[in-house]
């Protein structure tokens, strides 16, 4: 067997280009303690999953900021059975946003935790857009790509639909990808992208985070198929905006702050992509409704989706930025050692 064929029992993830395990590692500072990471195994075939390794590796490995998933390493290896792509974060114990939103969670995600949610994806989207030399461009930002760590803080994560940002204020022209409900209307019809349409999106998460539905959801009734559509008439009328608030909640919300979130989506929804505000202005507009409310530090829910360990609050804070070069142990585990990181390329 493989040593990086992995027990099914093990897996917190799956996607269309391979499945993500959470694996135990020893630390480089104390031998004696164990460090939780995620693990992600690009399937062996198919140069569409390499491109996407290499994306994910160039993007994280140059970003130094709390709010996208911390690259912990990687690892390149090919053989006579095809190419091994290894990508290790930290370990997010308590998974994705769309996770808690769902209905089969359960536990519910109270309101402030919520708006914090909200202030991290903001912070995390404005530092791709505007906080480097240049620009990323995150093409499938949504709520199973932001992931909550032990402290509960949100983390963006699966960058390999990224693209560096046009420059001097111009567009990308290229085949539209992601996942379906979120894309800008231009990016769908002409293929135009700019760090307006990432926008968009965080307008329609909003939506999603106040209402827990999913942009498209074919099970709904005919007329709430599409979140846009349905909540569109609600927001007009504030006595009809309570209607459209997660029922879970069972009325412990602030009701100001959740109009002033919609107001806030409603400018990165502006159908023309140039009426819509700067990441960086919609970060001002949500920290201060955040702070408003009072809410910087949050209830969390009353329990994890999944059993906390020592290891996680200590190690896990402290991960510095390196790549490394993993080698196996008999006992399961994996070390790692330093690596000096290399431009890459797809071609």
């Amino acid at each position: 067997m493989s040593p990086f064929q992995f027990c099914r029992s093990l897996m917190i993830g799956e996607g269309g280009f391979g499945g993500v395990h959470k694996v135990v590692i020893q630390s480089t500072e104390d031998s004696h303690k164990k460090i939780d990471i995620a693990v992600k195994q690009l399937s062996r075939r198919g140069l569409q999953g390499h491109k996407k390794w290499v994306t994910e590796v160039n993007v994280l490995g140059v970003v130094e900021h709390q709010n996208p998933v911390k690259l912990v390493g990687y690892c390149a290896e090919d053989d006579e059975s095809g190419i091994l792509r290894l990508l290790i974060y930290e370990y997010m114990p308590n998974r994705s946003v769309q996770d808690h939103l769902s209905s089969r969670f359960q536990t519910t995600l109270p309101w402030a935790s919520r708006m914090k949610i909200a202030l991290d994806a903001a912070r995390g989207l404005a530092y791709l857009h505007a906080g480097m030399d240049f620009q990323i461009i995150f093409r499938d930002f949504k709520s199973s790509n932001i992931l909550l760590d032990v402290h509960w803080n949100a983390k963006l994560s699966d960058f390999g639909w990224a693209r560096l940002g046009p420059s001097d204020g111009l567009s990308h022209v290229s085949t539209a990808v992601g996942t379906i409900g979120y894309a800008a209307p231009e990016y769908i019809q002409t293929g135009c992208l700019t760090a307006k349409s990432g926008g968009w999106r965080y307008g329609v998460f909003l939506y999603e985070l106040k209402t827990v539905r999913r942009p498209l959801d074919r099970n709904r009734p005919k007329g709430e198929e599409k979140l846009l559509e349905w909540v569109r008439p609600h927001i007009s009328d504030m006595k009809k905006f309570r209607l459209i608030l997660d029922p879970r909640l069972k009325g412990k919300y602030s009701l100001k702050s959740a109009q002033k979130l919609a107001v806030v989506a409603n400018e990165c929804l502006a159908r023309q992509a140039k009426l819509r505000p700067k990441m960086s202005e919609v970060l001002e507009m949500v920290d201060r409704i955040v702070e408003a409310a009072d809410m910087v530090s949050p209830q969390l829910p009353m329990k994890s989706s999944t059993p906390k360990n020592d290891s996680e609050l200590s190690n896990g804070e402290r991960l510095k930025r390196r790549f490394i070069d993993l080698i196996t142990r008999e006992k399961g585990c994996l070390i790692w050692r330093r690596w000096r990181p290399k431009i890459m390329w797809t071609c």
